[in-house]
């Protein structure tokens, strides 16, 4: 009798434990909608890799290669990242074929960081009617961050915000100055137009004597910084793409122009831009960064420089180190992979927007000091801190400290 009331509480101990077991499994599953597994998650992505913003095609080369050291380092949570991309040649019908067949054919969680302002508004209501993440859009259009309208889409920079930025500047070294304005004619160069004139007030009617515009689709814009030049202004507010700012600076040295010169940082760069202008011709030129600059000596025995320069060797040895888009590009990969750890085994599209909405002054090491990244339910740009910069032939130097470029 001893004997077989021991056997009989061993297998009620084991099945105890299978019960545990079974329930601690049943948890490591997690939930999940379409995209997700316990083995796998799936992010979806577009990029210009042809047409006029070619430039910016390094941001999803450099992400393919960052996915795959992440995969290679374990993943996230146990799961393995599948990074689907595909070129939608800064076309807004493209971007939204090429959503399309993300989100119904590749059957992806939700798209992250993909590219361009025109292209993000054109599948923007798509993406909300999915009730699918489109997350840490690759543009800083106001309409990115309107969680009230559009709950599923989340911005990255805001455009406005660094327009602010640049107008404050202004207003407490150069009240006198007398502005043109030449800028992409989309959301893109509408949205840093609107956050400057907010900033300057009734000061905007005095300080702008002057503006231009010009279509993405247009060969040159010489014309166009020839009127400006006529304008009278001593300062010139450069809100272009890559190609167009590289025209813009050679021009301004033709026509031996000299305004104090404010180029938006998704233009600064010395590989796409600076460098194809003439290094001699871009300096003196002011912009904005958040991150830092590769090409920059300061960081040359910096850790957090030292791992991506690793990085590129070993992942990306074609990507241009002097592109500074490729650190950009690489940080917020690593805001992407926090968001995923943060939602833990809860891997629906709902708990993704939760978490990319739940960041709390997270900060990667290739943040520029003072600057950390905080979003909420009500605030959906995790980038408003702002350094100014002003390109000195070489690199690039500060100037003053971190500036808040949010709405006051």
């Amino acid at each position: 009798m001893q004997k077989r009331y021991a056997s009989t509480s061993r297998i009620a101990v084991i099945a105890a434990l299978a019960t545990v077991a079974a329930a601690s499994m049943a948890m490591a599953k997690g939930k999940y909608d379409v995209g997700a597994s316990d083995t796998e998650i799936k992010m979806g992505h577009f990029n210009p890799y042809s047409g006029p913003v070619s430039a910016w095609g390094t941001v999803g080369k450099l992400q393919t290669a960052f996915y795959r050291m992440i995969n290679e380092q374990g993943g996230i949570n146990g799961r393995k990242i599948t990074f689907i991309t595909y070129d939608d040649a800064y076309s807004p019908p493209k971007a939204v074929e090429q959503t399309r067949r993300l989100m119904e054919r590749d059957q992806v969680l939700g798209l992250f960081n993909p590219m361009g302002t025109a292209s993000n508004l054109a599948i923007q209501k798509y993406m909300n009617n999915m009730k699918a993440p489109q997350i840490f859009v690759s543009s800083g259009a106001v309409a990115f961050g309107n969680p009230k309208d559009y709950p599923w889409t989340m911005g990255w920079l805001n455009y406005a915000s660094e327009g602010r930025v640049y107008a404050r500047y202004l207003l407490q070294n150069k009240p006198d100055a007398k502005v043109a304005l030449f800028f992409q004619n989309d959301d893109f160069g509408k949205g840093f137009v609107a956050g400057f004139r907010e900033a300057l007030g009734d000061k905007a009617k005095t300080m702008i004597v002057g503006e231009a515009s010009y279509e993405i689709s247009e060969p040159t814009i010489d014309s166009q910084i020839v009127k400006l030049k006529a304008s009278g202004a001593d300062v010139l507010f450069n809100m272009s793409s890559p190609k167009f700012a590289a025209q813009a600076i050679r021009k301004l040295t033709d026509l031996n122009w000299k305004p104090l010169h404010f180029l938006t940082s998704s233009s600064a760069q010395i590989g796409s831009t600076l460098g194809p202008a003439g290094l001699e011709n871009s300096k003196g030129i002011i912009s904005t960064n958040y991150y830092k600059d590769s090409t920059d000596p300061r960081w040359k025995d910096d850790p957090a420089m030292k791992n991506w320069n690793a990085f590129m060797d070993k992942y990306y040895p074609e990507g241009d180190k002097s592109d500074t888009t490729n650190v950009y590009a690489y940080l917020v990969s690593e805001t992407i992979v926090q968001v995923l750890k943060q939602a833990g085994h809860d891997l629906t599209r709902e708990n993704i927007m939760k978490q990319a909405a739940n960041l709390k002054q997270f900060s990667t090491p290739l943040l520029l000091p003072g600057v950390t990244i905080t979003t909420s339910e009500t605030d959906f740009f995790p980038i408003e801190q702002l350094q100014l910069i002003q390109f000195n032939g070489r690199t690039w130097d500060f100037i003053g400290g971190v500036i808040d470029g949010s709405a006051k």
